[in-house]
């Protein structure tokens, strides 16, 4: 039988590609969850009950969201890789992380404790505002995210041996051009400007936005290390990270 329809190989596909199932599903569950389940406040005051304190909730939630984050920073380091692919076959290394990051990010979802309160909830005209915002994010986060090689960062490439379908090349254009990490700019539209701001809501805006401002030093590290001088001068000339005129 030839190498690459070996039993071996053959399941390491299958599992690839249930491993990219697990991945839109844990999309989906996050989209879900932060809808209809963050979107409810946690503390009826129907009862006449003083609202609980949020911090015990919103640290343990911190601390969830923390293990995910560490996981998802040492699986991004060389050093961490290359102890992956001591144990598992270069060709499913990806496959390996997206499993393993897709089922605690569902776990850090399923486990939440709900946040009590609600910090804002808009009327008319407002709430479209906030909601056509939104939509500006899933809008960025789609196009930045289609100037990436999708079926690689599923590691469905990799499984089944197939070439990119373009280069890998430093990013420059479109949203690109206005910050150097779109991506994380259409994740703060997504979460920030809710027309209803639950005490849920705004933990898991304000913790996954403090894990991706810390994170990107790092990333840029990396990607400074890849690019070299390429890089140092698309820094110079896109000023702003994630978010214009802040950061």
């Amino acid at each position: 039988m030839p190498p690459e329809r070996s039993i071996g190989v053959l399941l390491g596909r299958a599992f690839a590609v249930a491993g990219a199932v697990v991945f839109v599903s844990a999309l989906g569950l996050g989209c879900f969850t932060y809808v209809f389940s963050f979107g409810t406040d946690a503390h009826s005051p129907a009862t006449g009950a003083p609202d609980p304190s949020p911090i015990p909730a919103a640290s343990f939630d911190a601390l969830l969201f923390s293990v995910f984050a560490l996981h998802h920073s040492l699986f991004a380091r060389t050093g961490i890789k290359s102890a992956v692919t001591a144990v598992v076959t270069p060709r499913f290394e990806r496959t390996f992380y997206v499993w393993f990051a897709s089922l605690l990010f569902a776990w850090v979802l399923l486990a939440w404790k709900p946040v009590p309160g609600t910090l804002w909830s808009l009327g008319n005209p407002w709430r479209w505002a906030f909601v056509a915002a939104q939509l500006l994010g899933v809008l960025i986060t789609a196009r930045a995210s289609g100037a990436l090689d999708v079926f690689s960062l599923a590691g469905l490439r990799q499984a089944f041996d197939r070439p990119r379908t373009q280069s890998l090349e430093l990013k420059e254009s479109g949203w690109y051009g206005i910050v150097r990490h779109p991506i994380y700019l259409g994740w703060i539209l997504m979460v920030w400007p809710t027309p209803t701001m639950t005490g849920s809501r705004l933990a898991f805006a304000a913790i996954s936005t403090f894990y991706l401002a810390l994170a990107i030093p790092f990333e840029e590290r990396s990607l400074t290390a890849q690019f070299g001088p390429q890089y140092a001068a698309y820094a110079s000339r896109v000023r702003y990270r994630m978010l214009p005129f802040v950061y």
